[in-house]
């Protein structure tokens, strides 16, 4: 198979821009991803945003996003206090942030949810990066859940076991409110990226997925 790497531009740092509907999606979607990216391009610059929160998710999320960044160059992370659940219904004040988040940064890669995702906030936060990012690599990262919505991802990210460790560890230790539901669990998180790298043949057998639509080579 054909590996192919995301190009740094000249003379800048890699610019990375996470999106996510609530305060543990990024990390869940992509992770390892993020952590790979940085360990391998030091001085990297990332820009987190999150949509939904409420003060105590919001101190997860920071703490979270303040772990898995620890090695990029620089960080802003903003964590919105929009109602989860919800986006839909307050979709001018959501694109109002996405427009003004387009003001700051002029990312190299941008994480989001799948277009195609059946959590209704997920989709929007999807659409609203298509409809204001128009000229970008967009990867659409996957999240597991009740509805069953997972699809046929064809970008793949083979993980080492240490990243694939690291995200778990980093997703149970700082959203301790999610740790009664039944679908947070290690096992589930780990079951995803065995997947996945069955899937694009892996070195250590582990990989995160997502679906890019468009991609200029």
């Amino acid at each position: 198979m054909q590996r192919l790497t995301f190009a740094k531009a000249e003379g800048r740092p890699f610019h990375l821009l996470c999106l996510g509907a609530h305060c543990d999606d990024i990390e869940i979607g992509a992770g390892g991803t993020i952590l790979r990216l940085l360990a391998e391009r030091p001085g990297s610059e990332v820009h987190w945003m999150v949509m939904s929160s409420t003060p105590e998710r919001e101190r997860e999320a920071v703490g979270a996003a303040g772990d898995l960044l620890a090695a990029a160059g620089a960080k802003r992370v903003v964590v919105k206090a929009f109602r989860d659940g919800y986006l839909p219904t307050q979709a001018v004040e959501v694109k109002d942030a996405f427009e003004e988040t387009k003001g700051l940064v002029k990312p190299d890669l941008i994480l989001t949810h799948h277009r195609h995702d059946r959590h209704q906030d997920h989709r929007m936060i999807a659409e609203l990066t298509w409809n204001t990012f128009r000229n970008h690599l967009i990867a659409e990262y996957e999240i597991p859940k009740y509805e069953g919505d997972l699809g046929h991802p064809n970008l793949f990210v083979p993980l080492s076991e240490e990243i694939a460790r690291r995200k778990i560890a980093v997703i149970l230790r700082y959203f301790t409110t999610q740790g009664g539901r039944r679908w947070f669990r290690a096992e589930n998180f780990e079951a995803l990226m065995r997947l996945r790298g069955m899937e694009c043949n892996a070195a250590e057998g582990l990989a995160e997925a997502f679906h890019v639509s468009k991609l200029v080579i």
